[in-house]
């Protein structure tokens, strides 16, 4: 063999081990978060109460965590299944892989520690130290203060035990790799007092998650930069595709909006008898009948600290309905 050929052999398999070692250590020794704190909620009837609260209204986790009625405009949850788990967020939905919203009542959670289901939710591990795909946005519940965290818990553990089997979740290469770099270990936020408008309309929106849809992203899913609280980023919906507004404070979003206008908008949806959607009808994926039961002080914070964000000049075609995409295809 010639020398210059015995040195590209082992300059390759050099280059092979080091990729298989990186490739075993992500996927070997990450996610690396810590264990599972140590707690034991006693749970107070105010405190299932708040976590009710935010459960269903600000973080909305019993949205993703039911079963929704799309054939009705927002798709509101579904009566009786509140926390079954289930719904399937998949790759004809433009996610890389298949992955499942888990059981969160307690025919599934009732054999995790109160410690357990903190880590899952602000860091996004589960029970068994696996990295859970961020459609829960475990990112931005990392900012929650922990008593918040413990009161979503304490109304976890009071919800009515649904059995339901949920698949697997199967991410696709790389994503099976890349998902146990996201999680990260836990610096827990600190709840802002309610007369810091401004703080705690940040925290409130965080909590909320409003940037993760109102972002447009590439097609890997990364947020397109400059463009935060802009709009645009696309949801197939039954009728077509649905498309997040511009949410900062330029005159294509909502600049031009009061706080009364902005607040009533969301209280528009405080029923959950919505009318039935026909096919080629807007609808719409945002769960507008759960955050309409948020707070009139809530939804002010939220809009005052989105009229400090730059003003993005970004105007939004809403929606397409499906036929006019088949004829575009």
């Amino acid at each position: 063999m010639k020398p210059i050929v015995k040195i590209a052999v082992g300059v390759l398999a050099a280059l092979v081990l080091i990729i298989s070692a990186g490739l075993a250590y992500v996927k070997l020794a990450l996610p690396n978060v810590g264990p599972p704190p140590e707690m034991k909620i006693q749970a107070t009837a105010a405190q299932i109460e708040h976590g009710e609260y935010l459960a269903n209204h600000v973080a909305v986790c019993i949205d993703c965590h039911s079963t929704r009625d799309f054939t009705k405009l927002t798709g509101p949850m579904i009566v009786g299944t509140e926390g079954k788990g289930g719904e399937a967020f998949t790759r004809e939905l433009g996610f890389p892989g298949n992955f499942y919203a888990r059981n969160l009542t307690p025919a599934s959670l009732g054999a995790w520690t109160d410690g357990e289901i903190f880590r899952a939710i602000t860091t996004g591990v589960n029970r068994d130290g696996h990295a859970l795909f961020p459609v829960m946005p475990y990112e931005n519940y990392a900012h929650m203060d922990p008593n918040d965290v413990k009161d979503i818990i304490a109304y976890l553990r009071s919800l009515a035990p649904i059995p339901n089997a949920i698949p697997a979740d199967e991410p696709d290469f790389p994503m099976n790799f890349i998902v146990n770099t996201i999680p990260a270990k836990l610096e827990p936020g600190v709840r802002p007092d309610t007369t810091d408008r401004i703080a705690y309309g940040k925290y409130v929106t965080t909590f909320a998650s409003c940037g993760v849809c109102h972002t447009p992203v590439d097609a890997q899913s990364q947020p397109l930069p400059g463009m935060d609280f802009a709009g645009g980023r696309e949801f197939p919906v039954p009728t077509g595709t649905v498309r997040s507004m511009n949410i900062t404070p330029d005159q294509s979003g909502i600049g031009s909006w009061t706080k009364a206008a902005f607040i009533s908008r969301f209280k528009a949806y405080a029923t959950s008898d919505q009318p039935t959607v026909h096919e080629g009808e807007f609808n719409s994926l945002m769960p507008w009948t759960m955050y309409a039961k948020m707070s009139e002080q809530d939804l002010g914070a939220i809009y005052d600290y989105l009229h400090t964000l730059a003003p993005v000049q970004h105007k939004v075609e809403r929606f397409t309905p499906k036929a006019k995409l088949v004829a575009s295809n």
